[in-house]
């Protein structure tokens, strides 16, 4: 007799898979979360009597590749940490705060504990923003997947006050970029890295490697509120990296200029370029080299936003200037 369980599905498992998340997920509620995890549905209250002018804001990402170093190195409890970090970063470039957070996860056939040290990294990188995981769903799809491998995305919902929303488009020649350090490589062009390295460097590097993407929620909403009229733009650095996220926060006549060699570039970014001869354009499309995020910022208060930033324990740097042109990156 042909059951769910022999073409590869197991309900049972899952559901006391699901039941042992339950005492996890909870350190991450805020008060406003209404419900447990498990219903159909998932409540959470959104607090409007503290905005005037509540905007949903709203992100789904997820980790990419960077999962196959995990599998290699049999390291499973930080990739959990990237798929928050993608989405609350992306929002957070418009002035929103993380509420809420929902993952995905698909596999084919994969040991309970990997499950559990994943969403445990979720829920890590959920109190680290501040949002609660509030449910997802855990997908066992036989024949989608190869043995022990698996996905992961994310969800995320923030709020900002529509008159807070940040967008870029009031960026001023003059204004000044703060590149803010990232951890690592984060969670892009780890394709690039792979081909470049390899299986049996990849394996030897994973711990570097698998540094989760630096998550900026508190530090940069503190900001906000200190310097409420001081910064312009906010731009997550990820895939398309310089060129392709910082333009698309530049208003038409606006270019900026970013200048090599006002930040130091982590080792690991020089090393994987001399050892796949990339270019350096290529570099500076696909990798951070080192900044995760960027702050345009009013001049005068530019230096105030580092030394802000430094006593969150964030090092940043000026990286350059906006100057008259026409919505263009350039790296001088």
């Amino acid at each position: 007799m042909i059951t769910y369980k022999k073409s590869g599905v197991d309900i049972k498992s899952a559901n006391i898979f699901k039941s042992k998340l339950k005492p996890l997920v909870r350190k991450s509620f805020r008060k406003e979360v209404l419900a447990d995890i498990g219903g159909f549905g998932s409540f959470f209250k959104l607090a409007k009597e503290i905005y005037k002018e509540p905007v949903l804001v709203s992100s789904s990402d997820g980790v990419g590749t960077k999962l196959v170093i995990a599998k290699l190195a049999n390291k499973h409890n930080s990739v959990g940490i990237d798929a928050v970090a993608m989405n609350v970063n992306d929002i957070l470039c418009t002035g929103a705060q993380p509420l809420f957070f929902l993952d995905y996860i698909a596999f084919s056939n994969v040991k309970e504990n990997i499950l559990v040290d994943v969403v445990s990294g979720i829920n890590k990188g959920c109190i680290e923003s501040g949002c609660s995981l509030i449910g997802g769903e855990t997908a066992q799809m036989p024949g989608m997947y190869k043995q022990g491998e698996y996905d992961i995305a994310g969800f995320c919902v923030g709020v900002v006050d529509k008159h807070k929303i940040i967008n870029g488009s009031k960026i001023k020649p003059g204004d000044l970029a703060i590149g803010v350090a990232s951890s690592g490589l984060h969670s892009n062009g780890y394709s690039l890295v792979r081909k470049i390295l390899g299986e049996k460097l990849l394996k030897k590097m994973s711990s570097q490697l698998l540094i989760p993407t630096r998550i900026y929620v508190k530090p940069v909403l503190a900001l906000l509120k200190n310097f409420p009229k001081d910064i312009a733009g906010i731009s997550h650095i990820t895939g398309g990296a310089f060129y392709d996220k910082i333009s698309r926060i530049l208003p038409k006549n606006i270019d900026l200029n970013i200048c090599k060699g006002s930040w130091p570039v982590p080792k690991i970014f020089s090393y994987i370029q001399n050892r796949g001869n990339v270019e350096e354009r290529e570099m500076f499309h696909t990798l951070n080299m080192g900044i995760g995020l960027v702050l345009i910022v009013r001049p005068a208060s530019g230096r105030k936003i580092i030394s802000s930033l430094a006593k969150s324990g964030l090092k940043s740097w000026i990286i350059g200037q906006a100057v008259k042109g026409n919505k263009k990156v350039n790296i001088i």
